[in-house]
């Protein structure tokens, strides 16, 4: 039985499928999910578990190069969006589209983790990086 890591299966499935380049998106309660999306849905209530709370978590067993924002999570959430970007850190990339963009974008990504956060906007797409993990002899 694993105890350490990402113990949801789902999850760490998906994770597990994700490949250098490919696209996660991690959404709030009410993000309108394209119709047959690989889906891994946490919600439990309302803010449970939270998007942050979501993220923090990711962030351990996951490596990212950068983040698509839709321009609605900085204009109408700021501290989700200032939060999101401290947990990643300056050395991460942000692009910001529009929201409209973004849900077209939710078609391409290979899987989208739904959360019980119910902070509006709260959306991010995650570009799947190398880590530290990988060098290069020269």
């Amino acid at each position: 039985m694993q105890e350490v890591g990402i113990i949801n299966r789902e999850l760490a499935r998906v994770l597990a499928a994700q490949g250098h380049g490919d696209l996660l998106m991690v959404v709030d309660a009410g993000f309108a999910i394209p119709k047959g999306a690989d889906v891994v849905d946490i919600s439990l209530a309302a803010n449970c578990p939270a998007l942050i709370d979501t993220l923090t978590e990711l962030k351990k067993f996951f490596s990212v190069e950068k983040l698509i924002f839709a321009n609605d999570t900085k204009a109408v959430s700021p501290s989700m969006f200032s939060a999101i970007r401290k947990l990643f850190g300056k050395s991460v990339p942000v692009e910001m589209i529009t929201h409209p963009q973004l849900k077209e974008m939710s078609h391409k990504v290979k899987a989208v983790i739904r959360t019980g956060d119910f902070t509006a906007y709260a959306n991010v797409i995650l570009v799947s990086g190398a880590g530290p993990r990988w060098y290069c002899e020269k």
